[in-house]
């Protein structure tokens, strides 16, 4: 009976480590905004079906790096996909970026959004478009100098977000894409003239950051850690 009990424990707590490394499906409660003049203040998250809020310390790395391939994000135009939260966007714009856009397609996202740049009284270099991602794509003649790119994973839009989005990237711009269980392979990137400056894993979360190869930034590459 003792070892019967303790198989059980032990079949919980790996089922319980198991669930902690796979992303939540549906977004609920509170973030907080990391650094900059808006730290500390939270955000939002509605209960939405795919929405999942990048990490605190996925966060952290992401703009450790940017900080050291852009230096302050000064006069950088951003520009935040599949925005869900928003909490990407609202770091940068915390940070000192001179223009945020957030794109989001679900009415409560949309309108969480709009409250929290109301809240920042941050109308006047974030806006918030409501509808669908390539739509925007489609019809903007802006370009950007930091693109977040990261829809719902079981929508599998990754790619095809990434390609949407190159004719509206800056020169030396970056862009930052979730993928689940694996990078984007170098062969795609290369097809699409792309290079991973970045890359890190959270779990069956991977990160990057990438650029175009011609990019001003593309000798700043590091090579990604065995096993991360």
């Amino acid at each position: 009976m003792a070892n019967k009990k303790k198989s059980e424990k032990s079949g919980r707590e790996v089922g319980r480590r198991s669930l902690a490394t796979r992303p939540s499906s549906r977004g609920a409660g509170v973030v907080r905004i990391s650094a900059g003049m808006w730290r500390q203040s939270p955000l939002a998250v509605p209960d939405a079906e795919g929405l999942r809020p990048t990490p605190d310390r996925v966060r952290g790395t992401l703009f450790d790096w940017v900080r050291h391939l852009l230096g302050d994000l000064a006069g950088c135009r951003v520009l935040d996909l599949f925005a869900g939260s928003g909490v990407l966007g609202f770091e940068a714009a915390s940070r000192g970026a001179a223009s945020v856009d957030w794109v989001e397609r679900h009415r409560g996202a949309v309108a969480s959004l709009r409250k929290n740049v109301e809240k920042f009284g941050a109308a006047d270099r974030c806006r918030v478009h409501a509808g669908d991602a390539f739509e925007f794509l489609g019809r903007t003649r802006e370009t950007f100098d930091l693109v977040f790119i990261d829809p719902p994973y079981d929508a599998n839009l990754q790619e095809k977000a990434v390609v949407a989005v190159l004719p509206r990237l800056s020169k030396a711009g970056l862009l930052y894409v979730e993928t689940p269980d694996e990078y984007l392979s170098e062969e795609k990137l290369a097809a699409l003239g792309l290079l991973r400056v970045r890359g890190s894993r959270a779990g069956v979360v991977h990160y990057q950051l990438l650029t175009r190869i011609d990019s001003p930034l593309a000798p700043l590459a590091k090579p990604i850690k065995e096993g991360a």
